[in-house]
């Protein structure tokens, strides 16, 4: 009975550990899109998205509205968009998507990830060829679903692939149809629990367990960052 109870607080401790991680990360990406594009999402597409993936992580509805005032506050920050890229431990290729309103703090910090990991960053723009930029869209399967149908209803959207793992569905395409399909999942009354744009490596490479080991401890820190947003590799 002691080791069930350790193990169900460990796995609490977890999950509270993710959330008090990630639930910041979402509120800013919140933030940034209601400062952009306004605060109502059925006008703000990028708004939409933003609290769409907060509801996926079961962010409280509490904090996503406070999230979205605080674009509208006289105090809200400005934060800025900016990105990184840099080579890790064994040759790694490594993408960071940050929003910062701090662009001198997160590059100092970002490039001491990289330095104390034995890499370093590159100029910007060196690694954007090896990445394809797509839109990714994340549903469950249900048994109404035909994915050769749907491959094929969505064509005109813009799809590109769609693959299945574990009963969700992976809709792929060009980053430039973010749009259209998203409303053609909409129209088709497919809820959607994520989508967001993700860089994908045109040619991933395999490492070794232990050149893992390193190469995840570098992109943990990076992770744990409050000012990134999301990390991309091109480990296969």
């Amino acid at each position: 009975m002691g080791r069930a109870f350790e193990y169900r607080r460990a796995a609490k401790e977890k999950r509270w550990d993710k959330m008090s991680k990630i639930f910041p990360k979402l509120g800013k990406a919140i933030t940034v899109a209601a400062k952009e594009g306004g605060s109502d999402p059925e006008m703000n597409a990028k708004l939409r998205t933003a609290i769409q993936n907060a509801k996926a992580e079961n962010m409280p509805k509490d904090n996503i509205e406070a999230a979205i005032k605080r674009a509208d506050g006289k105090d809200a920050a400005t934060f800025l968009e900016v990105n990184y890229e840099g080579k890790g431990p064994h040759g790694v290729l490594v993408f960071v998507e940050c929003a910062t309103d701090n662009s001198n703090r997160t590059v100092a910090n970002v490039k001491s990830y990289f330095s104390k990991a034995g890499g370093g960053l590159v100029p910007t723009g060196s690694l954007e060829y090896l990445f394809s930029r797509d839109a990714v869209f994340e549903f469950e399967k249900t048994d109404d679903i035909d994915l050769e149908e749907l491959e094929l209803e969505l064509i005109d959207a813009g799809v590109e692939e769609i693959v299945l793992q574990d009963n969700v569905v992976f809709v792929y395409g060009d980053y430039t149809n973010f749009g259209n399909l998203a409303q053609a999942l909409e129209d088709k009354g497919i809820e959607v629990s994520k989508s967001s744009l993700k860089r994908i490596p045109t040619t991933p490479v395999e490492f070794t367990e232990e050149q893992l080991e390193e190469i995840e401890k570098m992109i943990d820190k990076i992770e744990d960052d409050d000012d990134v947003q999301a990390v991309y590799t091109n480990i296969a």
